[in-house]
């Protein structure tokens, strides 16, 4: 299961009530970076939650008042998940915390991890 920090909880409610207020938030998992994948974080219209967009794979997941979106393939890398959000001297951004990660990028943003079914 995923969890989300307070302060992450508050940055995300922060985006959505500059963009849409009742947005969902698209959680997956991406190829990209030196270690082979990444989290991605992005805000869908309300309406795309019940529309086209929304996969019969998708795994709809209510946090402290936010609806989280999954696709099965990122829902696999998504256990024990922790989203965190912190700022420091090079600007603000969310963690992504999974202790399944079994190698990640010196920067922290990209990862390997063996798939769990």
């Amino acid at each position: 299961m995923v969890e989300i920090s307070p302060t992450a909880i508050l940055e995300i409610e922060r985006i959505r009530a500059n963009k849409h207020p009742d947005s969902c938030l698209r959680l997956s998992v991406e190829k990209g970076g030196c270690r082979g994948l990444v989290y991605s974080l992005k805000l869908e219209e309300p309406e795309s939650v019940l529309k086209d967009s929304a996969s019969p794979n998708d795994r709809l997941v209510e946090i402290a008042g936010i609806t989280l979106k999954i696709d099965a393939e990122s829902w696999k890398y998504s256990e024990h998940l922790k989203l965190d959000y912190s700022e420091d001297l090079m600007g603000g951004g969310f963690r992504f915390n999974n202790p399944q990660i079994t190698d990640s990028c010196g920067c922290g943003i990209s990862f390997a991890m063996t798939k769990s079914n």
